[in-house]
């Protein structure tokens, strides 16, 4: 029941990351609001915290670096729509700051993911 939970908030924060790195598009469901914008790091990491408390350390590793995988994307996609913006080769919708937002932590939490994912895989020397 808890890896079910963790994974669920962990797809959910990721989408509400996708939702936020949408949003200057005019794409998506809606205007994401201040909810979004916590829920976005707050999901993510308690649902990754309660998959990987959950899980044996084999997979503990696999999901760190999956998650990483997906916050990195996500913090490209920032980064490149940032610099498409930047250039005027697209014309905002809205507000790009919710872009530095999603590109910053993307690239700490991915990154992080990234680290744990590795030391997780790695044995233990004496």
């Amino acid at each position: 029941m808890i890896v079910f939970a963790g994974a669920l908030l962990l797809v959910l924060g990721l989408v509400s990351g996708l939702f936020l790195l949408l949003a200057p598009f005019g794409i998506g469901p809606a205007v994401p609001g201040v909810t979004t914008w916590i829920l976005f790091p707050g999901f993510t990491l308690v649902g990754y915290f309660l998959l990987t408390v959950a899980a044996r350390i084999g997979v503990t590793a696999l999901v760190s670096r999956i998650a990483g995988a997906c916050l990195v994307l996500l913090a490209l996609g920032a980064g490149v729509a940032l610099f498409a913006l930047g250039n005027a080769l697209i014309q905002p919708a809205g507000d790009s700051v919710v872009l530095w937002y999603v590109l910053g932590l993307g690239l700490a939490l991915g990154a992080t993911g990234f680290a744990i994912g590795r030391a997780a895989a790695e044995p233990i020397k004496a």
